[in-house]
């Protein structure tokens, strides 16, 4: 069994160019499942799998109390498995393929007001000090692009175009896209780029943001910077690098960004996946209608 895991996941690396949190989530999947079906003697190995100990296996999720998103997003996973282990010869029948999807609702992205920003943002003066300078960098990236925090952690000095003002990134997949920036975000680059070779004796063309130690920055680090900011301006428990993300398309199309663009500076695959911020967007019109209007 394993050895079918093994060349999925290599496939998924290889052919796919998955992310490695990606890679991460298919294997554990894979091994709860591969544990429920051991634990229950329903068969040696996950290869020999009927629909039914699948459903089983979907039925002890739910009982659990997992999400309902959260366990299609383990059946899709098994969908994907047999699906390759079939093209391989590995099994004759994908027990996974007409498994109906969950109804799971849509929650509304969660994202910051433009006053909460401006109040994070917003001082004339740059901080002192190279972790400040830092961590203020971090959200301006994250707030300024809308990149997700993989891209932001994969970010070199050689993808800032000073002249051009825009930045390169790698997004999912390995697929890259110009993001377009401010000449004040450059600016900030630049400062930071400076102070963080002097701190550390390092020349440019490396990994552009770093740790208080002068290594490369890791997600943990993201996160924690950006909980603390955000927590200066807002009492939500949601205080992601995400949330930043969710707050730049929110406020382009607040402002009148068509959602096609938005799509594509945000990366993704389909217009679907964009088009959760129009319900936000009209969340937020409600809101007026409710305040203003007479009759409301």
């Amino acid at each position: 069994m394993m050895d079918a895991v093994d060349l999925f996941l290599r496939f998924l690396q290889t052919e796919k160019r998955y992310s490695q949190y990606t890679l991460l989530a298919y294997k554990t999947d894979l091994i709860q499942f591969s544990r429920f079906v051991q634990d229950n003697g329903a068969s040696d190995s996950i290869i020999s799998c009927t629909t039914r100990q699948i459903r089983s296996w979907v039925i002890s999720l739910l009982d659990d109390g997992m999400a309902a998103k959260s366990v299609n997003r383990k059946t899709t996973t098994l969908r994907r498995f047999y699906r390759f282990c079939q093209q391989e010869g590995l099994v004759g029948q994908n027990p996974a393929e007409f498994l109906p999807s969950l109804k799971a609702p849509k929650p509304l992205p969660v994202f910051m007001e433009e006053s909460q920003m401006e109040t994070l943002l917003g001082s004339k003066d740059l901080p002192e000090g190279f972790p400040e300078i830092r961590n203020f960098l971090v959200i301006e990236l994250l707030y300024g692009t809308g990149m997700r925090l993989s891209e932001l952690t994969g970010l070199k000095d050689f993808d800032i175009d000073y002249s051009r003002f825009q930045i390169k990134v790698t997004g999912k997949r390995q697929k890259e896209r110009i993001i377009p920036v401010t000449p004040e975000l450059t600016e900030i680059i630049g400062y930071y780029i400076t102070l963080r070779n002097r701190t550390f004796n390092v020349m440019e063309g490396g990994t552009l943001i770093l740790t208080d130690k002068g290594q490369p920055v890791y997600a943990k680090l993201v996160y924690r910077i950006v909980n603390e900011a955000l927590g200066t301006v807002t009492s939500s428990g949601r205080r992601s690098p995400h949330v930043l993300r969710h707050t730049y398309a929110t406020h382009l199309l607040n402002r009148g960004a068509e959602l096609n663009a938005i799509k594509e500076l945000l990366g993704h695959a389909s217009l679907s996946a964009t088009q959760v911020y129009t319900h936000t967007g009209f969340e937020k019109l409600k809101r007026v209608y409710q305040k203003a209007h007479p009759r409301a």
